[in-house]
C-alpha cells in the first residue's frame, strides 16, 4: 500500500420530498464538513425526488424554491427523480433550471426524443476532480417509460446506460459514482451485473442504509428520506493500487437539536411568502358547502368523479374518496386551499374495464378492510383509501348481506351493468399500479393524462354551476333494512 492516501468526503441525500424545515439542518452540517476538510476535499449530491409537489413552497413557486435552496446548501449535482420528472413538464423544468440551477442535472438514461439527444438542460455524465482524483459521475432514474414518452422523452434501460457510461468513463477517472435514482433492489443487481462501478448513492424506495452494502465489490448507501438523515462517507483512494483501500460510510441523524443554517432559514421564509402570494390567486367562490367522507358518498367526491370522467371522456368515473384531505367551505377558493385538500400528483387516465372487474372494485369498496386500509406510494398524499366515488352509474346496496355479496344492481346510465362487456372508464394512474383496488389494474388500453392533475380536473369542476349541482344526487342507494342515510 502506498504511503500517500488520496482522501475525501461524499456527503448525499435522497427523496427529501420539498421537507424544507430540514434543508437548514443539512445546510449546517454540509457546512460543518466542508470546515474540517479542504475545499476540494467534499463532494455533495442529491439522488433526486427533491421535490414534492403537495408542499406549497415547490407548488407556488414552480420548483424554484427548491433549486435555490440546494444551490446556498452547495450541491454538486443531482440526478432527477420521479417527483421531478413526472410532476412537471419538461418545458417548466428547463426554464426553472436554466434559471436558476448553479450545478448540473444529470441525465444519464434521458433523451429527449424530438431531438434523440440528452435534453440541453441536463448532461449524460460528469467529471469533478476531488482530492487530485479523477471522479466520475453517472446519474440514473427510474424508466416509467409510458409516462415519460407522453412528455416528450425516452427514458432508457438504467442498467444499459450505465454499462455504456461505466465503461466510457473508466479508463479516464479514478473513481466511479453512479447516482442512482432506482431503488435499492435494482442497486444491488447493479452492482453484481455491471463492473467497474465504485459507489452507488441510492433513492426511490427510501431506503435507510445505516452502514454502506459492500455488494460484489461496489459499496451502495442512501439515506432514507425527507431529510431526516445527510450521508456522510470519507474514503482514502491509492493511486499506486488504483483502488480504494479506506471507507467508512455513515448517516447522521438531522434533528430537532441540529444546528440550523440561518441564512438558508431566512432564504426559505422568502420563498415561503412568495408562495403564499403566488397560491393566493382565487380560483372561484362557492356559494355552498362540499362535504366530504371518506367512508362514505359525499358531493365532493362526486363531484371528483364526475370532472375525471368528463375529462376522460368516458362512461363511468372512478376515483377514491381517499385522494380528497377535507371538504370545502362555502365563500373564496385558492389554489392554495385546492393544494391542501387535493395534494397528491395524481394523474387521471382512460381504459376498458370488463363490468365484472368493476363490479369487483365496488364491493370491495363497500369493505372496512380496503375504506381503512393505508396507500404508500404511487403518487399517494393521503391517509386511507377510503370509499370509492363514481359517477355515470348508480349504484343498490343492501348493507345487511355478507361481504361481496351487498351490491344488489348497477345500472350504466339506464342499461344494467354487463359483467362481460367493457366499459370505457375514466380513473386515476394509482389504480393502474394494483395500488387499492386489483381489479381496477387489470384494464385496457391505458391511456395516461399528462401533465395535469386530478386537482387541475376538480379546480375546473368548481367552477361549473351545473357540476355543482349535480354532485349532491346520490350514486348509491342502500336498499337494505338499515337505509336511513344522510347524504346531504
Amino acid at each position: 500500500m502506498s504511503k500517500y492516501l488520496q482522501r475525501f468526503v461524499i456527503l448525499h441525500t435522497n427523496d427529501i420530498h420539498s421537507h424544507f424545515e430540514q434543508m437548514p439542518k443539512i445546510s449546517a452540517y454540509f457546512d460543518r464538513v466542508r470546515r474540517l476538510w479542504q475545499v476540494d476535499q467534499v463532494l455533495t449530491l442529491d439522488i433526486g425526488d427533491h421535490m414534492d409537489r403537495m408542499r406549497p413552497e415547490t407548488e407556488g413557486t414552480s420548483a424554484i424554491t427548491n433549486f435555490e435552496i440546494m444551490n446556498a446548501t452547495g450541491y454538486e449535482a443531482m440526478v432527477i427523480g420521479n417527483n421531478e420528472g413526472l410532476t412537471f413538464t419538461p418545458e417548466l423544468l428547463r426554464a426553472v433550471v436554466k434559471e436558476h440551477a448553479t450545478f448540473p442535472i444529470v441525465g444519464s438514461n434521458v433523451i429527449e426524443i424530438a431531438t434523440n439527444q440528452t435534453p440541453d438542460w441536463m448532461v449524460p455524465t460528469i467529471t469533478l476532480q476531488k482530492s487530485g482524483l479523477q471522479i466520475g459521475i453517472i446519474g440514473v432514474t427510474a424508466a416509467y417509460t409510458t409516462y415519460y414518452e407522453l412528455l416528450g422523452w425516452h427514458v432508457t434501460d438504467p442498467f444499459e446506460a450505465v454499462k455504456a457510461y461505466t465503461k466510457l468513463l473508466r479508463p479516464q477517472v479514478d473513481i466511479i459514482i453512479v447516482m442512482s435514482h432506482l431503488g435499492l433492489r435494482m442497486d444491488q443487481q447493479m452492482a453484481e451485473d455491471i463492473e467497474g462501478i465504485d459507489i452507488i448513492l441510492g433513492g426511490h424506495t427510501h431506503h435507510l442504509l445505516e452502514e454502506p452494502l459492500l455488494h460484489s465489490g461496489t459499496y451502495i448507501c442512501a439515506t432514507g428520506k425527507f431529510g431526516q438523515y445527510a450521508g456522510h462517507i470519507e474514503l482514502a483512494f491509492d493511486s499506486a493500487e488504483g483502488r480504494i483501500v479506506e471507507f467508512n460510510g455513515r448517516v447522521v441523524p438531522m434533528t430537532a437539536e441540529s444546528e440550523d443554517d440561518s441564512s438558508v432559514t431566512t432564504l426559505l421564509e422568502h420563498y415561503r411568502y412568495a408562495s403564499t402570494t403566488a397560491l393566493d390567486s382565487e380560483i372561484t367562490r362557492l356559494r355552498q358547502p362540499l362535504r366530504l367522507d371518506w367512508y362514505g358518498e359525499s358531493p365532493l367526491g362526486n363531484l371528483l368523479a364526475a370532472g375525471i370522467r368528463r375529462w376522460t371522456s368516458a362512461e363511468i368515473g372512478l376515483v377514491n374518496s381517499g385522494q380528497l384531505l377535507q371538504g370545502l367551505k362555502e365563500g373564496r377558493l385558492t389554489r392554495g386551499r385546492l393544494l391542501e385538500i387535493c395534494p397528491g400528483p395524481i394523474n387521471p387516465c382512460r381504459m376498458l374495464l370488463s363490468g365484472a372487474k368493476l363490479l369487483q372494485a365496488l364491493e370491495e369498496s363497500l369493505l372496512e378492510e380496503f375504506m381503512k386500509k393505508p396507500i404508500r406510494g404511487f403518487g399517494f398524499r393521503g391517509e386511507v383509501l377510503g370509499v370509492l366515488c363514481v359517477d355515470g352509474i348508480s349504484v343498490e346496496v343492501d348493507r345487511s348481506k355478507p361481504p361481496y355479496e351487498r351490491i344488489v344492481t348497477v345500472k350504466v346510465g339506464e342499461a344494467p351493468l354487463d359483467p362481460e362487456r367493457e366499459y370505457v372508464v375514466g380513473t386515476i394512474d394509482m389504480f393502474t399500479f394494483g395500488s387499492g383496488y386489483l381489479s381496477l389494474s387489470q384494464g385496457k388500453q391505458i391511456a395516461y393524462m399528462l401533465p395535469e392533475f386530478i386537482r387541475d380536473v376538480l379546480a375546473s369542476e368548481l367552477q361549473d354551476e351545473s357540476a355543482l349541482a349535480y354532485s349532491h344526487f346520490a350514486r348509491f342507494i342502500d336498499i337494505g333494512p338499515a337505509n336511513i342515510v344522510e347524504f346531504l
